[in-house]
């Protein structure tokens, strides 16, 4: 009798390679540096076989990927911040493809497709998606650089418009997509970001320990952001004057790093005579914060304009009573869990977080109820939907074994 003879299987061929900008995650901090990371460290657990990943990132000053993420193919160019994106926007000015950036031919002819996570689009002959985090140079264009409000005037437009798909982490974002823009609904996908599971409640003595280092002598509200102007320091320094007025001992524990004019911040202080109830904490490494959050009897975020509001989340998630702004992104992301205010109106601030210190009740419902919200928000569902873009735009390319630049 004649055996059956059973099929060999091979590993499935990749059909889709895609070329990741991990740039932020490996130059910035803040923001774009958590979307650009946890977005590529999601992605390698979450897309399929058959998709192949490729780093790229622009090299210079030693700086390189995160270690959890050193185990990926990548493709590098030996540019500084400044030459990349000069030669990014020219490249979209004039219809020239990027070199350097795709491999030199496709032999097996599997489609390529490049996603920008910043707001940066080479011009490249293959699929690319973009990632829009806010629109800020157009509705705040006094809290950038005339150099930097330039490049985003001339470049935003031609990275919109060329662009195959596009990313918008809030629906605050996709609507000015399409009001500033007239960018096509269909082409804008709403996916929102997520929270890293590292954000969570910290155990006491953490918080404990915490507090010694940072504020040992007293109770304290948080800011976390980078200084700036467009995060409305100054209204929270109002606030917390009003504040210590009504009695209230709390110190205002400010983390971030110093951005764009930030030196008005620090005169706001010695003007309001805060010098001893206000901490720049600057950076603070990334395993202080869950406590740091959790220790604070209120974290304050009155920004005029944020894309999306990764503090308010990451307060939310380690179980801190939060106040934030009622504009742009800030209320879809908040939800009901956050109390709102006006972001200009320090007195509406101070009463806010007034409610909060002088009621335990509702302080303790915040804090209940900040980590089962924040849980909405997921990094591998972010991952998942992406790659399912990613699919879906590969679909709508011919594959193509064209010679591409090197």
């Amino acid at each position: 009798m004649r055996g059956l003879s059973m099929p060999v299987t091979s590993p499935r061929p990749s059909t889709l390679q895609v070329i990741l900008d991990v740039g932020p995650a490996v130059h910035q901090g803040a923001g774009l540096s958590r979307y650009a990371g946890q977005l590529a460290r999601h992605l390698l657990a979450e897309a399929p076989p058959e998709m192949a990943l490729t780093f790229f990132y622009n090299a210079h000053s030693g700086h390189d990927l995160p270690q959890e993420l050193a185990q990926a193919p990548r493709r590098t160019l030996p540019l500084n911040q400044y030459a990349w994106r000069l030669s990014v926007l020219a490249s979209q000015l004039l219809g020239i493809p990027y070199p350097g950036i795709l491999p030199r031919s496709s032999p097996d002819s599997r489609p390529i497709l490049y996603h920008a996570t910043e707001h940066l689009l080479p011009y490249l002959p293959v699929p690319t998606v973009l990632t829009v985090h806010d629109l800020i140079f157009e509705r705040y264009p006094q809290h950038h650089t005339w150099t930097n409000r330039l490049f985003l005037r001339v470049g935003m437009p031609l990275f919109v418009r060329r662009a195959d798909a596009i990313i918008a982490v809030s629906r605050h974002t996709q609507r000015d997509l399409m009001e500033l823009y007239r960018v096509p609904p269909a082409k804008i996908h709403l996916i929102y970001q997520g929270i890293d599971p590292a954000f969570r409640p910290a155990p006491p003595a953490e918080v404990q320990r915490i507090r010694q280092r940072y504020s040992p002598d007293r109770p304290y509200l948080l800011m976390v952001g980078t200084l700036e102007p467009r995060k409305n320091h100054a209204t929270a320094l109002r606030a917390l004057l009003r504040l210590k007025q009504a009695g209230h001992p709390h110190r205002l524990l400010v983390v971030g790093g110093r951005g764009w004019l930030f030196e008005p911040i620090q005169e706001e202080v010695k003007r309001l005579g805060l010098e001893g109830d206000v901490t720049f904490a600057g950076y603070v490494p990334g395993a202080d914060l869950p406590p740091l959050y959790t220790g604070a009897d209120c974290v304050l975020m009155p920004s005029l304009y944020e894309g999306f509001g990764f503090p308010v989340l990451e307060a939310m998630a380690c179980g801190a009573p939060v106040v934030c702004s009622q504009v742009s992104s800030l209320p879809e992301v908040a939800g009901d869990v956050a109390m709102l205010v006006p972001p200009t109106d320090d007195a509406a601030l101070a009463a806010a977080v007034g409610q909060i210190l002088q009621e335990p009740e509702r302080a303790a419902a915040m804090r209940t109820q900040g980590p089962l919200y924040a849980a909405r928000f997921r990094w591998d569902e972010c991952a998942r939907q992406t790659v399912a873009l990613y699919q879906a735009l590969a679909q709508k390319s011919k594959p193509s074994s064209r010679h591409l630049p090197s």
